[in-house]
């Protein structure tokens, strides 16, 4: 069994940054792709960011592209979402997702994912 665990996640004016952390225990997530998704009160949860086991590849909503990187550090069992140039509209609980490993390839589609963290809540002042 896998656990994710995110963090970073607070309170920040329009226009910040914040990084947010997932770290993996239990199993490892060697060769398994990773992701970020987003849920605003109402709304559906939606996809934010992907990346592959060797990071070579990356995904992101069009919401967030030019703003947000998702990166990973396998020794750490850890990924990463640095977000730059936050708005109120990023304001939701951000969940990081793994893929059962070997399911490397990119996924937008939270099906496509088999273990999720606890969420961490982003809220952005305007």
């Amino acid at each position: 069994q896998v656990q994710l665990v995110e963090s970073g996640g607070g309170l920040v004016q329009a226009g910040g940054s914040l990084r947010l952390s997932c770290a993996a225990s239990g199993r490892t997530l060697s060769s398994g792709a990773m992701g970020w998704f987003r849920q605003a009160p109402g709304k559906e949860r939606d996809f934010v960011a992907a990346i592959t086991w060797s990071g070579d590849n990356t995904a992101y909503a069009d919401s967030v592209k030019g703003r947000f990187t998702i990166s990973r550090d396998n020794a750490k069992n850890t990924v990463y979402l640095q977000m730059n140039s936050l708005k109120p509209e990023d304001t939701a609980v951000y969940y990081c997702a793994a893929r059962q490993p070997p399911r490397d390839q990119i996924a937008r589609m939270i099906r496509s994912y088999d273990y999720w963290g606890q969420g961490t809540q982003v809220t952005v002042s305007s």
